[in-house]
C-alpha cells in the first residue's frame, strides 16, 4: 500500500509529497500552505473539465465510426466527409486573420534557427549531456559517424581520415563565412589575427608557376566582417576566433601545438558549432513514468536541471567521473569587451497530455489525478528556481517558462490548458504569460484546426510543430472503419502528409509565429545514418521550419550545418506569399485502394509492424525504458518512443478490422518476433526472454495493443503500457 499525506483534497504519495514539500519548494519563495491550497484547489477545479476533454473526443470518435460504417461498400465522398466532421464539431469555423502577441521570448525562439533535441528527463546523464550540446564537436562529429560516406574507423586516431575531416570542415567555412579574397578559401589561409576590431585573415603565398617562388603572405578578411563576433587570447595570435551565420555562432580553436593543430597549416585544432539550440526535457513520450517513484525521478531532474547543479556518476573507459551542466562562454567582442553567450541549450519541458491519470496523487473521490494538472504544476513551480535567479547562469534570460503540450485535440483543449496555466501563475505569484505555451500538432483534430489553436493560447504560443508519427497514428484511428490502409512502408507518401507539413507552416506564418515562436518538424529516427541525415534533413528548414528534431548530441552538430546553409528566416519571407495548403487534402484518407497484396507482402507488414512494437514494448514494460535505439527488423538502430508504437499497434489493429489478416495470423506473427527480438537482445543481462512461454506481462502487453487497438482511447499505447509497467513493479522484477 502506498502511504500518503492528504492535504488541501489531495491524497499525495508520501515520497512525492516530501519531495515536493522539502526540496522543490524551499527556496522558490512560495509558503507551504500558499502552494497546496492552490494546487488542490487547481486539481478540483480542472480534473472535472479534463474528464468532459476526454469523454467529449469519444464523442465524436463514435460518430465518425458511425458514419463510416453507415457508408460500408459505397464511394468514400470527401465532400460529405467534411460536412459530417463541421456538423459533428470536428471541424469549427475559422475566425478572422490574427498575430500572436507572446510576450518576453527567448532568442533561442524568436531569432536563431537551429536544431532541437528531445530527451527522457527521467535519465539524468542524457538530459546533462543535451543541456550541453549547445556546442558541438564539427571534427568529432565528422570523424566519428559515417557523415564522410564511411563508417568511423574503431582503434586509434587515423590521421588520413582527419584529414578528410579538416578538408570537409574547410569546404564547408568557405561556403559560409567567405573570404573577401577572390577565389581564396579557408584552406588558403595560415593566420588570423584581430585587428583594429576586425579579423584579419592571412592567406598562404602563392608559388609561381616558372620558379616555383613564393610571393608575400597576402591579407584579407571575411566578404561579410561583421561575421566576426568575438575571440579568445591574444589580439595578434588568438586561442579561438568566434564567427557568426544566420544567428548560429562557429567557434575556430587554434591549437599549433596540439596533435590536430599541428598538422595544419593555420593550426585549426577543431570547428565548435552552435548546435543544439534547444531542448525537450520530456516526462511524456520517451519516459516510462507510471507511479510516485517515477514521477519524483522526473521532478527532480527538472529540479537539477533548472537550478543548474544536475549531476550525474559516470563510469567511462574505467574511470569515473561526475558530469555536470557546462558554464556560459566567455569570450572578447571585436571593441574590447566581454561577450558572454549561453552555454546550454534553453530548455523545454513537455508535460503529459489530457488522457492520462497517474496514482501519485488521488483525488478526495479517490480517483487518479489528470496527469497534465501535476505536471503543469510541479514542473512551472520548479522553474521559479531559474526565473528567479538574481545570478549566476540562467535557463530562460526573458524569465519565462516554456512548457511544451502534446496530445491535444483542438481548440478547446488548448484554451482550456491557457486558462489552467493562467490559474497556476495566479497561483505561484507569477505574471501573466511567464508560461510559454509549446503546441504539437500531432492529433489531427488539432491539424485541421490549427489556426483557432493557435488563437486559444495567442499570447502564449512559443512553439508549434509537426510529428509524422503520432499524427499517422492518429489519422489510423480517426477512420479506422473507413477501409484498410495503406502498407505503413507508403505512407509518408499520402497526399495527406504534404499538405498537412506544409499547412502546419503556412498557418504557423500566418499566425505572425516568425520573429516570435518556433515552426518545427519531426525527428531523423536513425542516429547511425548521419550521412543520409546530411542529405535528406536540409529539407526541414527550406521547408520553413526554424527547428527540427534530432537523435542525438551529435547529430544536431551536423543538423547545425543545414542552418548555416538555410537562412530560415528568408525562407519563411517566402513563403508567406504561397497559398495555405488545401485542406481537403489533410482530409484525404490513407485509404488502400482495392487492396490486392500477395500473402508475402502481407505478411512482410505484419513482421515489421509486430518486431517493431515488440522491440520497444519489452524495454518499456520489463525495464522501465520510455526511448531507446531499438533494431528494426534489419537490424537498424532507430531511435523509438510511443508514436513508433502507436502507428504500428494501429495499422495491426486496422488490418484486423478489415480482414487483411487474420487473428491467429497475427498472434503467430507476434510468437515468432519475440524469438527475434530475443535473439537481438541476447546480449543485455537484464533483459527478459519472451519465447518460448509468451506468458510475461511485456508480451501480453504488445498483444493488449493490438488486439485491443480499436479500443483503445485515440489508438493511444500509454494506458495498455501503464498497466502493465504497474503490473510488473508489483511483482518487484522491474
Amino acid at each position: 500500500m502506498t502511504e500518503r499525506v492528504e492535504i488541501a483534497g489531495l491524497k499525495v504519495a508520501r515520497e512525492l509529497y516530501d519531495f515536493l514539500e522539502t526540496e522543490a519548494l524551499p527556496g522558490t519563495g512560495l509558503a507551504s500552505s500558499d502552494f497546496w491550497n492552490g494546487f488542490g484547489a487547481i486539481a478540483k477545479e480542472y480534473a472535472p473539465k479534463n474528464r468532459a476533454q476526454v469523454a467529449r473526443r469519444e464523442e465524436i470518435q463514435k460518430e465518425i465510426d458511425e458514419w463510416h460504417l453507415s457508408r460500408k461498400g459505397k464511394q468514400h465522398s470527401p465532400t460529405a466527409y467534411r460536412i459530417m466532421l463541421e456538423e459533428s464539431g470536428y471541424i469549427v469555423p475559422e475566425g478572422p486573420d490574427f498575430k500572436v502577441n507572446t510576450p518576453n521570448v527567448d532568442r533561442e525562439f524568436s531569432d536563431i534557427a537551429g536544431p532541437q533535441l528531445v530527451v527522457p528527463i527521467m535519465n539524468a546523464r542524457y538530459a546533462i549531456n543535451a543541456a550541453n550540446a549547445r556546442w558541438g564537436s564539427l571534427y568529432d562529429a565528422l570523424y566519428g559517424t559515417d557523415a564522410l560516406g564511411s563508417p568511423a574507423p574503431k582503434g586509434p586516431y587515423v590521421r588520413r581520415r582527419g584529414g578528410r575531416v579538416v578538408t570537409w570542415a574547410k569546404a564547408h567555412l568557405s561556403g559560409v563565412v567567405a573570404l573577401a579574397e577572390p577565389g581564396a578559401s579557408w584552406a588558403h589561409v595560415e593566420a588570423l589575427a584581430v585587428v583594429d576590431g576586425k579579423l584579419e585573415v592571412t592567406l598562404i603565398p602563392e608559388l609561381t608557376a616558372r620558379d616555383g617562388v613564393a610571393t608575400r603572405a597576402r591579407k584579407s578578411g571575411l566578404m561579410d566582417p561583421a561575421q566576426f563576433v568575438g575571440y579568445r587570447g591574444f589580439p595578434a595570435a588568438p586561442s579561438a576566433v568566434l564567427l557568426k551565420r544566420n544567428n548560429l555562432h562557429i567557434e575556430l580553436v587554434l591549437d599549433l601545438e596540439g596533435p590536430i593543430g599541428r598538422h595544419d597549416t593555420l593550426g585549426l585544432a577543431d570547428v565548435i558549432l552552435e548546435s543544439a539550440v534547444t531542448t525537450i526535457m520530456d516526462c511524456e513520450d520517451s519516459v516510462a513514468a507510471v507511479d510516485a517513484e517515477d514521477k519524483k525521478l522526473s521532478y527532480s531532474n527538472w529540479l537539477g536541471l533548472m537550478k543548474g547543479d544536475l549531476t550525474e556518476e559516470v563510469s567511462k573507459g574505467g574511470t569515473t567521473f561526475t558530469r555536470k551542466m557546462n558554464p556560459d562562454r566567455l569570450y572578447t567582442a571585436p571593441d574590447g569587451g566581454d561577450l558572454l553567450l549561453p552555454g546550454r541549450s534553453l530548455m523545454l519541458v513537455r508535460n503529459v497530455g489530457p488522457l492520462m491519470t497517474n496514482p501519485a496523487i488521488l483525488l478526495e473521490d479517490g480517483s487518479e489525478i489528470p496527469e497534465e494538472i501535476m505536471d503543469a504544476v510541479c514542473t512551472v513551480m520548479i522553474a521559479m528556481h531559474d526565473i528567479q535567479k538574481s545570478e549566476g547562469d540562467r535557463n530562460s534570460r526573458t524569465g519565462s517558462v516554456y512548457v511544451v503540450k502534446p496530445k491535444m485535440h483542438g481548440p478547446e483543449e488548448v484554451k482550456n490548458t491557457d486558462a489552467m496555466m493562467a490559474a497556476i501563475e495566479d497561483m505561484l505569484k507569477l505574471p501573466r504569460n511567464t508560461v510559454k505555451l509549446g503546441i504539437m500538432d500531432e492529433e489531427r483534430r488539432t491539424t485541421v484546426n490549427l489556426k483557432e489553436c493557435i488563437r486559444a493560447a495567442k499570447s502564449r504560443v512559443a512553439f508549434i510543430n509537426t510529428g509524422f508519427l503520432d499524427r499517422t497514428g492518429d489519422e489510423i484511428h480517426t477512420a479506422m472503419q473507413a477501409g484498410p490502409m495503406v502498407k505503413k512502408t507508403e505512407m509518408k507518401q499520402q497526399e495527406w502528409i504534404k499538405a498537412y507539413e506544409d499547412w502546419n507552416v503556412d498557418v504557423g506564418l500566418e499566425c505572425g509565429l516568425d520573429g516570435t515562436a518556433q515552426i518545427g518538424k519531426g525527428m531523423w529516427a536513425m542516429p547511425d545514418l548521419m550521412a543520409d541525415m546530411l542529405e535528406q534533413k536540409v529539407g526541414h528548414p527550406k521547408a520553413g521550419a526554424n527547428t527540427a528534431w534530432v537523435p542525438s548530441p551529435t547529430a544536431a552538430t551536423l543538423h547545425a550545418i543545414h542552418y548555416h546553409r538555410i537562412s530560415v528566416a528568408e525562407r519563411q519571407e517566402q513563403l508567406k506569399s504561397r497559398s495555405r495548403a488545401d485542406l481537403n487534402r489533410i482530409l484525404t484518407i490513407p485509404l488502400a485502394d482495392r487492396p490486392n497484396w500477395s500473402m508475402e507482402e502481407i505478411q512482410s507488414e505484419l513482421d515489421n509492424n509486430a518486431q517493431g512494437i515488440l522491440g520497444y514494448v519489452v524495454r518499456w514494460v520489463d525495464q522501465g525504458v520510455g526511448c531507446s535505439k531499438v533494431p528494426d527488423i534489419n537490424n537498424v538502430g532507430l531511435m523509438e518512443d510511443r508514436a513508433t508504437l502507436r502507428i504500428s499497434s494501429q495499422h495491426i489493429a486496422n488490418w484486423l478490422v478489415h480482414g487483411i489478416c487474420s487473428q491467429d495470423q497475427v498472434m503467430e506473427t507476434l510468437k515468432r518476433m519475440a524469438g527475434v527480438v530475443d535473439q537481438q537482445n541476447a546480449g543485455d543481462p537484464a533483459y527478459e526472454p519472451m519465447a518460448p512461454g509468451f506468458d510475461g506481462i511485456a508480451f501480453q502487453a504488445a498483444c493488449d495493443l493490438v488486439f485491443k487497438g480499436v479500443d483503445w482511447p485515440s489508438g493511444y499505447t500509454e494506458p495498455a503500457l501503464h498497466q502493465r509497467r504497474l503490473e510488473k513493479k508489483a511483482e518487484g522484477t522491474a
